[in-house]
């Protein structure tokens, strides 16, 4: 159930507008909208050294009571943060706020992160560690002790939403699509249904297991997870070093209005670049994929009076 925003929810509302344009404002391009009608939003920290340099992503689910009665609802995403790190990190970010209750807490908390990323680096257990890679919000390799949004005993329905493992016991069907190949550069779509966050990283580790498609030179992704109880989508992307390909991914996918469903496209590089045809390329393929598995209309159909945006067929049985 989405929330409703009544007269004491308007001076919380006006106070997230604000702190929303405070931290984009400071934050730049490392702050991002995943989506703005149900107040999720991701920032992705470094610890501000060349090296060694990790990173952490805090994704961020803002109640219509927040800043004044709860607080945020948090996850963050590292590949290398476990056990007593994530504890420890968790613990200070509870302490702040309970420290500023009833305050904007979110500039705080990244502050805070990027402190412990810096304290990290510094320590002498650093020099221990193998390189770091940076992993997407979907890719982390998650601790199976640790939680995946953090809620201090508030919105607990929500935070049971995106944690509900009762889809995850098995990895979804994959489906592959036609390649389409211009200059020796190969793009390929794969397309999965999706209905939590625990199932898109489940699709692309197996997507993973493929030598082939674990050697494209780029494998961008989208997905859009329809969050019913809140009337909104959960959703995003990664360019996979392809610049600007996985927003781009992920505005056809809200143009064709799809749901409960990620698209991964994986590009082998020739040795020619192709300029902008590599993302016409690109949602080429995404687009062909979901007309064939009945996500989406076909052109032709879509230019009907009356046409309508499929919606996902039922299961096949094989």
């Amino acid at each position: 159930m989405a929330d409703v925003i009544g007269p004491e929810n308007e001076a919380d509302l006006q106070a997230q507008i604000e702190e929303v344009e405070a931290l984009s404002s400071i934050y730049g391009d490392e702050w991002c909208v995943i989506d703005e009608a149900s107040r999720i939003f991701c920032i992705k920290i470094s610890n501000d050294l060349e090296e060694p340099e990790l990173t952490a992503r805090l994704q961020i689910i803002l109640p219509s009571d927040y800043p004044s009665r709860a607080p945020p609802i948090y996850q963050i995403n590292a590949a290398w943060l476990r056990g007593p790190e994530r504890a420890k990190l968790a613990n200070s970010l509870e302490d702040l706020y309970v420290e500023h209750a009833g305050d904007s807490i979110l500039y705080l908390w990244v502050e805070k992160i990027r402190e412990f990323l810096l304290e990290r680096c510094q320590s002498s257990e650093t020099a221990a560690q193998p390189e770091m890679v940076n992993m997407t919000t979907e890719e982390e390799d998650h601790d199976e002790d640790a939680p995946d949004f953090r809620t201090l005993g508030l919105d607990a329905e929500l935070a049971q939403l995106l944690m509900d493992p009762s889809h995850d016991e098995e990895v979804p069907p994959i489906k592959h699509g036609d390649a389409i190949t211009d200059r020796r550069s190969t793009f390929q779509p794969h397309l999965a249904p999706v209905v939590t966050p625990r199932q898109v990283k489940m699709v692309l580790e197996k997507l993973m297991e493929n030598k082939k498609i674990a050697s494209a030179t780029h494998n961008i992704y989208a997905y859009r997870i329809l969050c019913e109880d809140r009337g909104g989508f959960l959703q995003d992307c990664e360019d996979d070093g392809e610049t600007a390909a996985g927003g781009r991914l992920l505005h056809l996918l809200q143009i064709l209005d799809v749901r409960n469903v990620m698209v991964v496209v994986s590009r082998w590089y020739g040795g020619v670049l192709l300029g902008p045809d590599r993302f016409k390329h690109i949602n080429n393929c995404a687009r062909n994929i979901l007309v064939e598995e009945g996500y989406a209309a076909s052109s032709d159909e879509a230019t009907k009076p009356g046409a309508k945006t499929k919606r996902p067929k039922g299961k096949k049985t094989k």
